[in-house]
C-alpha cells in the first residue's frame, strides 16, 4: 500500500470496505458524515485508469479522471482527500505503479487487491490469483452467506505486530453501532472494516444508532446531485438499501425511475434536483464565461442570436431519441429547411460550441461542451426551448417520437395546407408532429 505524506493510521479505526458499484463518492461522503474513519472505493482495474486523463472540474469542485470516451471513471474531492483509500484490481507492477502515480495526490492510500477469489478477478491474473498459491485461495468456499471466522482472524491478530482489519461480520454479528465494537473485540482485530452492513444504511458508523431509512437515501440523493452521479449507480445503491422494500410504493418508483431526475421525483426531492441542476449550469456558465476573457478570444457578434445556459444529459432521453432528431423532424414536417449547426472549439481547453440555425434565426448554448456532439446538442435544445417545442426528454408529455400520427379520414394529405410553407416567423405557431419511422435511422442526428 503506498500512503500519502499524511499517512493513514490502522489502529482503532471504523472502515467502509471496497465494494464494486457501491463505493463511489456519495456513498463514501456519505459514510464519513455518519462516522467512518476510512472510506475505500470500489476496486477499479489498472487497465482502464491508466487511460485515464487527471481533470480538475470546478463546477463539482472534484477531481476526475476521465476516460478516452469522456466517461468519469473515477471521482473524489477535498472533503475525503485524508481518508480515501483507491483500490486498484492489477496483474501487473508496472501499470499499477504508473496508476498510483497518476492518482497518489489526490488519495490518503492506495490498495492492491489481493484476497478476492471471484472468477472475474482471478480470471486476470488479479485478487487471490496474486498469492503464493492461487490455486488453493482460488478454492476457498467462504461466500457472504456463509459466518465469519472470528477465532481465525483472533489468531491472525494475535500472531501479527501490524494492524489486522476485521471483515465479514455483516450477515451475523453486525446490526447497529455497538456490535462493531463487540466483533472488535471477538476478532482481536485494531480495526474493522464494514461492507454490507454500511451498504444497507450507511449510518450504521453513527454512535448515536441508526437513523431512519428514508432520511439516510434522501442524504444519499442529494449528495448523488450535487456530484453529477450517474443515474445507474444512485439507483442501484438505493435498491441495495430499500432491499425488502423494493415491492413497495416508493420501491416501484424508484424501479421506474430513468434518470437522475425521476428518482429525486420518486422521494420528493424533485425540486431540489432542478435547483441544484440550475446552479451547476450557472456555474459552468460562469467559467465558460471566464476562460473567454482569460484566452482573450476575439468578441464574436451574436446579435439575433438566442442564447440559454443549457446542457445535453444523454440521461434525460430515452435511447433512440435526442433534441437534434426532434428538431429535424420537426423542420421537415414544417417544410423549413434542415437546421444548419455551426461549431467551434476553444483552443485553450479544446470544448465546443454550436449555433444552429432554423427558419433564419440563430440559436446557441452558453455552456461549452467536451465534444462536439454535445455542443450540437444543446443548442438544439435552446431552439426547441425557446419556441415551447417538446424536445424528447423522458416523462415529457409529448405526441410519440417512434410513429407518425394517422392523417384523419377527411383530410387530403396532398391538399394545399399540407403543402403550405412555413414562413421564420411561423416557427412557434406550428404544432409538433411525432418522429416519422420510414425515412431515417432512429440514431440520426446523434
Amino acid at each position: 500500500m503506498i500512503l500519502n505524506s499524511l499517512s493513514l493510521c490502522y489502529h482503532n479505526k471504523l472502515i467502509l470496505a471496497p465494494m464494486v458499484r457501491v463505493g463511489t463518492l456519495p456513498m463514501r461522503l456519505l459514510a464519513l458524515d455518519y462516522g467512518a474513519d476510512i472510506v475505500y472505493c470500489e476496486e477499479l482495474i489498472d487497465l482502464k485508469m491508466i487511460q485515464c486523463k487527471r481533470v480538475v472540474n470546478e463546477v463539482l469542485s472534484t477531481v476526475d479522471f476521465v476516460a478516452p470516451d469522456d466517461r468519469v471513471v473515477f471521482r473524489t474531492c477535498e472533503r475525503e482527500q485524508n481518508r480515501v483509500v483507491f483500490q486498484m484490481g492489477t496483474s501487473d507492477a508496472e501499470r499499477a505503479l504508473a496508476v498510483a502515480r497518476l492518482v497518489e495526490n489526490d488519495v490518503a492510500g492506495i490498495d492492491v487487491n489481493m484476497g478476492c477469489p471471484k472468477q472475474y478477478s482471478t480470471k486476470g491474473g488479479m485478487g487471490a490469483a496474486l498469492l503464493s498459491d492461487p490455486d488453493k485461495i482460488e478454492k476457498r468456499e467462504e461466500r457472504p452467506q456463509h459466518p465469519v471466522s472470528c477465532e481465525v482472524i483472533k489468531a491472525i491478530a494475535d500472531t501479527l505486530s501490524i494492524p489486522v482489519i476485521a471483515n465479514g461480520g455483516s450477515h451475523d454479528h453486525i446490526q447497529q453501532y455497538s456490535d462493531i465494537e463487540d466483533f472488535r473485540q471477538a476478532t482481536a482485530a485494531s480495526s474493522v472494516m464494514v461492507a454490507r452492513a454500511a451498504m444497507w444504511n450507511p449510518s450504521i458508523f453513527l454512535k448515536e444508532g441508526l437513523r431512519p431509512l428514508e432520511e439516510v437515501m434522501q442524504k444519499y440523493i442529494r449528495y448523488a446531485v450535487q456530484y453529477d452521479n450517474h443515474y445507474t449507480n444512485t439507483k442501484y445503491c438505493l435498491c441495495q438499501m430499500l432491499r425488502e422494500q423494493l415491492e413497495s410504493p416508493q420501491g416501484r418508483l424508484l424501479h421506474a425511475a430513468q434518470s437522475s431526475r425521476e428518482i429525486c421525483e420518486a422521494f420528493g426531492l424533485g425540486a431540489f434536483y432542478e435547483e441544484t441542476t440550475q446552479e451547476l449550469d450557472a456555474q459552468q456558465a460562469r467559467l465558460s464565461a471566464k476562460t473567454s476573457e482569460q484566452t482573450g478570444e476575439p468578441a464574436e457578434d451574436t446579435s439575433g442570436v438566442i442564447k440559454m445556459a443549457v446542457k445535453f444529459d444523454r440521461r434525460a432521453y430515452p435511447a433512440q431519441i435526442t433534441p437534434k432528431m426532434c428538431l429535424l423532424e420537426w423542420c421537415r414536417r414544417e417544410k423549413l429547411a434542415q437546421p444548419v449547426y455551426e461549431t467551434v472549439q476553444r483552443p485553450l481547453d479544446r470544448l465546443f460550441s454550436s449555433i444552429v440555425t432554423v427558419a433564419e434565426q440563430k440559436y446557441q448554448s452558453t455552456l461549452w461542451d467536451k465534444s462536439k456532439k454535445l455542443a450540437e446538442q444543446a443548442a438544439a435544445i435552446v431552439c426547441l426551448r425557446s419556441q415551447g417545442l417538446p424536445e424528447g426528454r423522458l416523462g415529457e408529455e409529448s405526441p410519440s417520437l417512434h410513429k407518425r400520427k394517422r392523417e384523419a379520414p377527411d383530410q387530403d394529405p396532398g391538399g394545399p395546407r399540407a403543402q403550405e410553407l412555413a414562413q421564420p416567423g411561423d416557427l412557434c405557431k406550428k404544432p409538433f408532429v411525432a418522429l416519422g419511422s420510414g425515412e431515417e435511422s432512429p440514431l440520426e442526428g446523434w
